[in-house]
């Protein structure tokens, strides 16, 4: 349920903002145009939001600044300790996708930006059957992660991917469980969601998710 990741999480923390700001060659594709795709994300949350996987938290800043109550839930003990540094008026959680801790009230947004891909298909659908009970009428999910447009599209970034020697990244695109367009729009179907999908770099989409009108 992407706690096998949280060791890697610990370390990362100490220098995850140097990567998504394009230190890291590897992962500058991974991580372009970063602010525009979480500026995107602020854009389309609404009402109180819970962020899985907030990391050192750089979306939830601008959740927090544009007004939204957030509840930010993080198993890495490492970035809980980095986000904590920044005094952003949120709560902060110890939990993950499928274990977390009650929310108070009802809950309007679900977010999260480079972390879904740490749970299986399997559990992606258990997570989000919870999401469905969890959001107000007119709740959302709002992410932002890789996904594959389809296993074609897989095959030829794997690909070029080894052919330019991004061997860390290769081996993170082949060992997580990074999943394609028609399986994660197929499971927000089967609970009642509408998805959109939208590009916005080789890897990452942003993925918008509202209740299906009865």
């Amino acid at each position: 349920m992407g706690r096998e990741f949280v060791e890697l999480f610990d370390e990362w923390s100490h220098n995850y903002d140097l990567t998504v700001l394009g230190h890291d060659e590897q992962y500058r594709e991974v991580f372009e145009h970063y602010e525009r795709i979480l500026n995107l994300v602020v854009s389309e949350a609404i009402g109180t939001v819970v962020e899985f996987g907030v990391g050192t938290g750089n979306l939830t800043e601008k959740l927090a600044a544009a007004g939204h109550t957030v509840y930010g839930i993080e198993p890495s003990q490492g970035m809980r300790d980095q986000v904590l540094k920044r005094g952003i008026p949120f709560e902060l959680l110890d939990g993950d996708f499928l274990a977390f801790p009650e929310l108070p009230g009802p809950v309007d947004t679900i977010t999260s930006t480079y972390a879904f891909h740490h749970l299986t298909d399997e559990e992606k659908e258990r997570a989000i059957a919870h999401f469905a009970n969890l959001l107000s009428d007119k709740g959302k999910i709002v992410f932002a992660d890789t996904v594959f447009a389809d296993p074609a599209s897989r095959r030829s970034i794997e690909e070029e991917v080894e052919a330019k020697g991004y061997f860390k990244l290769l081996q993170d695109l082949r060992t997580e469980y990074y999943t394609t367009i028609a399986v994660l729009n197929s499971i927000l179907t089967k609970h009642g969601f509408k998805a959109r999908f939208t590009r916005l770099n080789k890897f990452v989409w942003l993925v918008v998710a509202e209740r299906e009108a009865l």
